[in-house]
């Protein structure tokens, strides 16, 4: 049997990620792997050269790192309570770029992710950070969408 030791779990805090969350925690606890929980903050548009009154850019993505901090702590702290052999980090940039980045860094053994499932002109115009991670990554990635209700 394969054993998994470093399991990179990427999340938008989404009702998708939790959901995949649950099949990430099961695997790091049966292989006693690390699990690395990512979330990316996607690198806003520069909106430097437009005219908007009383917004400061650097205030805002201060404040889009701290919601981001408090909403990891939260996670982190609500859905793994119990094991301790993870960490956690929160990076600027290109969503499948850094998690591919993370998951090299961290040499991990497996990628567990959630997805949206969109089809059609949904995933053409919104494209898939998934697909992109599936087709890049140099470990297996395992893609958990979730259950019809």
């Amino acid at each position: 049997m394969i054993a998994f030791s470093t399991i990179v779990f990427p999340t938008d805090f989404s009702e998708n990620s939790e959901y995949a969350f649950d099949h990430a925690l099961t695997l790091a606890k049966q292989f006693n792997a690390r699990l690395v929980v990512i979330h990316v903050i996607n690198e806003p548009v520069d909106l430097r050269g437009f005219y908007v009154p009383h917004v400061s850019f650097e205030k805002l993505e201060e404040e889009i790192v701290a919601a981001a901090e408090k909403m990891m702590e939260k996670f982190c702290r609500t859905r793994i309570k119990d094991y301790a052999n993870f960490t956690s980090c929160i990076v600027s940039g290109i969503p499948y770029d850094e998690i591919l980045k993370k998951a090299a860094e961290e040499k991990a053994s497996l990628i567990v992710m959630g997805t949206h499932g969109r089809k059609g002109i949904d995933h053409f115009l919104f494209g898939s950070t998934a697909e992109r991670v599936v087709r890049n990554a140099k470990c297996p990635v395992m893609t958990v969408r979730p259950t019809e209700a």
